[in-house]
């Protein structure tokens, strides 16, 4: 009976350490590997981006530093992204805002990425190995979540983004040429 309970116990606890994310240097390297095995992935990918570019997103401070981390994940009516940048360059939280006014979802969040430290000295080393000691490097993640109804619309060039500097022409062609 003990021994049963001592393996849930582990089992949970198993669980809820795996179950925190920490990304790591490989993560993103087969993440990125599967964009290229699966055909549709890149095109979704390409669609992606083309929303965040018609809405001048990269516009706002650091936006165009950020690195894919995750995704795409195409859902049934989002389809989601996570990206990442270091921690002393957060991207800026009006261009998140730009994508909520048009139907989006954004979350930031601290996190850590693991990455092998630079070899310098022994003490570098992992014992026993010939590989740097992984080291975690804090960063923002932002997860988004774009409706497909708007990455449709970019799509086919249905979607006019209003703009405040637009110019009321009509006025002018009311005047009489004398």
């Amino acid at each position: 009976m003990v021994r049963r309970r001592y393996g849930r116990v582990c089992s949970i606890l198993r669980y809820s350490l795996n179950s925190s994310i920490m990304h790591d240097v490989i993560d993103i390297i087969r993440n990125v590997q599967s964009l290229y095995a699966v055909g549709p992935t890149l095109d979704i990918l390409k669609d992606y981006e083309r929303v965040l570019d018609e809405l001048d997103v990269y516009v706002f401070k650091n936006w165009e530093d950020g690195e894919l981390l995750e995704g795409p994940k195409d859902e049934r009516h989002f389809t989601t992204c996570s990206f990442m940048w270091p921690a002393d360059k957060m991207p800026d939280p009006a261009g998140g805002k730009k994508l909520l006014d048009q139907g989006c979802k954004v979350t930031y969040k601290k996190d850590e990425l693991l990455k092998p430290r630079e070899i310098k000295s022994p003490e570098d080393y992992r014992p026993g190995t010939t590989k740097g000691k992984i080291d975690g490097h804090p960063i923002w993640i932002v997860e988004i979540r774009i409706p497909k109804e708007l990455i449709g619309n970019f799509k086919s060039g249905a979607t006019e983004i209003p703009s405040d500097n637009e110019i009321n022409i009509d006025p002018l062609d009311n005047i009489d040429a004398d």
